[in-house]
């Protein structure tokens, strides 16, 4: 997943932005990879920061790594959405896999934070 998405993701269910974003791999891409023109409006994923509030904008270094595996946490309702080989997976509850969920759950269970650890929406280890 791009970090630029982060300008772009809010939560399916209620709608909130931004999302928190954790970061668990990390991969770079070619160098002399150039962003677009149009870069992010509103938040930078990258920073984890409001644009307004960037001295500069880091572009060039954000455009050239990729999140590979991480978590974007809705601090409203406390969903998390899993990103899986750079791809985030921001189902509806109903359409969620508990078994593939919960899996990722365990993997990364000394990485991620208690509250979506024991209660994380849809799923979480407690349930």
């Amino acid at each position: 997943m791009k970090y630029r998405l982060m300008d772009l993701l809010a939560c399916p269910i209620c709608k909130r932005f931004p999302l928190k974003l954790i970061v668990l791999e990390e991969k770079k891409r070619d160098e002399g990879v150039k962003p677009p023109k149009n870069t992010c409006e509103e938040y930078c994923g990258y920073k984890r920061i409001w644009v307004r509030e960037l001295p500069e904008k880091p572009c060039v270094e954000c455009y050239s790594v990729e999140v590979v595996e991480g978590v974007l946490i809705c601090p409203e309702c406390n969903r998390w959405y899993p990103i899986m080989e750079e791809i985030p997976h921001m189902l509806p509850d109903e359409l969620r896999n508990a078994g593939e969920d919960k899996e990722f759950l365990r993997k990364y269970k000394d990485r991620l934070p208690r509250e979506v650890l024991d209660h994380g929406k849809p799923f979480n280890l407690s349930t």
